[in-house]
């Protein structure tokens, strides 16, 4: 006589994709450069399948392709400007007992009344200033043209005074 036992023990299981698409949805859990062998990759980069993202983890390209030139774009190359800090007087640390700086916001406003304020208060107070309001005799800032101030605006170090 034999005998044959059915195993009807009853399992709890935990299914992360969803009823209707069954266990083919990969596209839900995308896992960049985890899977594939060395030559795959480098096959991947020669022909890239547009259903397979490759992911950089945050590097910014700083060239592109034109048929089989690579062209290079040297504003796109980072730029690392270290300052020389030979006779630095400081120490290169913060002691956690310095009190915390409170500061408001520095507004346009608050520009104006550091850099021209003091100058045109003392133009008027002694007498210098034309009849529409303007320098009788203006300082090298004054005679600025918008596209010379723009180039000083941009250039390294000029929000430091």
């Amino acid at each position: 006589m034999s005998h044959s036992f059915v195993n009807f023990i009853i399992k709890r299981s935990l299914s992360t994709t969803t009823v209707r698409h069954g266990k083919r949805n990969f596209r839900k859990f995308p896992i960049y450069n985890k899977r594939g062998s060395r030559n795959f990759k480098l096959q991947q980069s020669e022909n890239p399948d547009p259903d397979v993202p490759v992911h950089k983890r945050g590097v910014r390209d700083v060239a592109y392709k034109d048929g089989d030139k690579l062209i290079l774009i040297p504003e796109k190359i980072p730029e690392l400007v270290v300052p020389d800090l030979t006779d630095f007087k400081l120490k290169p640390y913060v002691s956690y007992r310095a009190p915390d700086v409170v500061q408001s916001q520095f507004t346009a406003e608050d520009l104006f009344n550091v850099v021209y304020a003091p100058k045109i208060l003392k133009d008027f107070e002694n007498g210098k200033l034309d009849d529409n309001g303007q320098p009788l005799e203006p300082s090298a800032d004054e005679k600025m043209t918008a596209e010379e101030a723009k180039l000083k605006a941009r250039q390294t170090g000029s929000d430091i005074f």
